[in-house]
């Protein structure tokens, strides 16, 4: 079991950048793939990106492709959502999810455990 909180969610300009951080609890962190979902008001979930247990493997979305970079520090059981070059429509709010499992999938329903939700809103 883990316990995922986001942090650092909030109001940017167009072209402007935040980190969000997710803090898990437990002794087991550096065992889960984590990865990062967004939901937009009247929208599905939708997958941004996740990171293998090492982090040497990185998946991310077409729409955040070269603009966004997920990072962990297995140390410090955090993984981070670093978002440059920020748009409109990334406005949503940003979820942290965790699996106990080597693979890097897609579905938030392949994803067991959620953090609450950080927002994210980007002005134009």
């Amino acid at each position: 079991q883990v316990q995922l909180v986001e942090s650092g969610g909030g109001l940017v300009q167009a072209g402007g950048s935040l980190r969000l951080s997710c803090a898990a609890s437990g002794r087991t962190f550096s065992s889960y793939v984590m990865a990062w979902f967004r939901q937009a008001p009247g929208k599905e979930r939708e997958f941004v990106t996740s990171i293998s247990v090492s982090g040497g493997t990185r998946d991310y979305a077409d729409s955040v492709k070269g603009r966004f970079t997920i990072s962990r520090d297995n140390a410090k059981n955090t993984v981070y959502l670093q978002m440059n070059s920020l748009k409109p429509e990334d406005t949503a709010v940003y979820y942290c999810a965790a699996r106990m499992s080597g693979v890097l999938p897609r579905t938030s329903a392949a994803y067991a455990f959620w953090g609450q939700g950080t927002q994210v809103t980007v002005s134009s």
